[in-house]
């Protein structure tokens, strides 16, 4: 798949899991945020809970299983320690969590998927 192509499909996942998101009591507080150790697709609040959330899609429901791997938590989970204190206050929770993606299926929103 060319470059531009998986871009416009991963933006357009962005907003579909902002859409889930937001119609189960999130608010969308960042979005797309990238540093030196890596990239959080969306930062979600509800409540006292921030969440950071990975984005995958799949053309497949089958390959979802397989989105998401160690490697890409932990960039991830580093990339939120970095962001953390910019959405954050004192006494929150935070949180890394996933939502999968695929065509003709309902959002698969994975809660609370890392552990350090």
């Amino acid at each position: 798949m060319k470059r531009a192509a998986a871009e416009a499909r991963g933006r357009k996942a962005e907003r579909r899991a902002a859409w889930w998101l937001r119609l189960h009591g999130w608010r969308i507080v960042g979005q797309r945020l990238r540093v030196p150790v890596g990239e959080v697709d969306l930062v979600a609040r509800r409540g006292r809970t921030v969440a950071f959330v990975e984005v995958k899609w799949r053309d497949r429901v089958e390959e979802l299983d397989f989105a998401i791997d160690q490697y890409r938590l932990r960039r991830v989970a580093a990339a939120a320690e970095m962001l953390a204190p910019r959405f954050a206050r004192p006494h929150d929770d935070i949180r890394i969590d996933v939502m999968l993606l695929a065509p003709g299926r309902l959002p698969r929103h994975l809660v609370h998927v890392w552990q350090p």
